[in-house]
C-alpha cells in the first residue's frame, strides 16, 4: 500500500544528477555575501555626509525626491539597528528591504531542500501595480501634506 502523503511531496527527477548541498546554496549564500557587503559598506561611509555618493540627479536637476531619495540614508540607519530613521529616509525602501529578506529565506529554504528555487514569476498587472506604487509614494511624497515621506 503506498502512502498518499508521499505522493503528494515534490522530488526530484529520478534521472537529475543529484547536486552537493554546499553548491545547492552557493547562490543564495553569495547574494547574501554581496548585500552585507554592500550594506557593511554603506553603514561605514555615511551617505549624511557629503561628498561620499552621488547626488540624485532628479532631486538636485529638479527637486522633486524620487522613489530613491532617501535610500542610502534608510540602508545607513538599518546597518546600525535605527529602524525609526530608516523609515524615516525612505519607508519604501525598509519595505523593499524586508521583501528581499523574506523572499531569501524563501530562496534559501528551497535551495537546501533540494527544491526547484525560480524564484517569483511576476505577471504584468504585478509591474503595473508596483509601478502604481512608486508612482504614487514619488507624488505623495513631494506634496506638502506628504512631508513625513520626504528624506
Amino acid at each position: 500500500m503506498t502512502d498518499p502523503a508521499a505522493q503528494s511531496r515534490p522530488t526530484a527527477r529520478p534521472d537529475a544528477p543529484q547536486v552537493a548541498p554546499l553548491r545547492r546554496l552557493a547562490a543564495p549564500l553569495g547574494t547574501l555575501a554581496a548585500v552585507t557587503a554592500a550594506f557593511a559598506y554603506v553603514g561605514a561611509v555615511d551617505p549624511n555626509e557629503p561628498g561620499h555618493y552621488p547626488v540624485c540627479p532628479l532631486l538636485h536637476l529638479t527637486g522633486i525626491y524620487c522613489p530613491a531619495c532617501g535610500g542610502l540614508r534608510s540602508a545607513h540607519a538599518i546597518a546600525h539597528g535605527d529602524l525609526g530613521a530608516a523609515l524615516g529616509a525612505n519607508a519604501l525602501a525598509v519595505a523593499g528591504y524586508a521583501a528581499f529578506a523574506l523572499f531569501w529565506l524563501v530562496w534559501l529554504g528551497r535551495a537546501a531542500r533540494g527544491l526547484r528555487t525560480a524564484g517569483p514569476q511576476p505577471r504584468t498587472v504585478h509591474w503595473w501595480t508596483v509601478a502604481g506604487l512608486l508612482l504614487a509614494f514619488t507624488v505623495v511624497r513631494n506634496l506638502p501634506f506628504g512631508t513625513v515621506l520626504s528624506p
